[in-house]
Parts: C-alpha cells; structure tokens; sequence
C-alpha cells in the first residue's frame, strides 16, 4: 500500500500523509526550543537499584541576544 506523500505547506485541505523536510523540522524546533526529559530505572525483582534522569534543553543561540551574565558568561 503506497500513499502519495503531501506537502506540508499546501494551503487547501489536507488528504492522506503529511511529509514535512527533514531540515524545516530542524529549523522550527531550534528556533523555539524544545526540553526533553526522561527517566531510567534499573530494578531486578522489582527492587529499583539505578535512577537516571535527563533534563535537556536544545535552542539556538543568536549572537544579537546579549547573554544575561555581566562578563558575557561563564567560560
């Protein structure tokens, strides 16, 4: 079963799959930011022994933003 893929900026009604580039995707989570977060727990019979937790934020950083530390930052 094939479909035809549609673009995502088509501006009628869409019918079937959205196919949206690669790159553009790319673009619009770094332009407004996306924070992933997730858990990993290592038990054996139900008796947790490792947590590991991840908190990431991914953004773009613009040289027009002045950074919000005196001295331009840390490093």
């Amino acid at each position: 079963m094939t479909h035809d893929v549609v673009p995502w900026d088509t501006p009628g009604p869409l019918s079937g799959p959205i196919g949206v580039p690669l790159v553009d995707l790319l673009d619009r989570v770094l332009a407004t930011g996306v924070v992933v977060s997730g858990d990993l727990v290592i038990a054996i019979a139900d008796v947790p022994l490792v947590r590991v937790s991840l908190h990431a934020l991914l953004s773009s950083v613009s040289e027009r933003v002045p950074a919000p530390w005196a001295d331009s930052g840390p490093l």
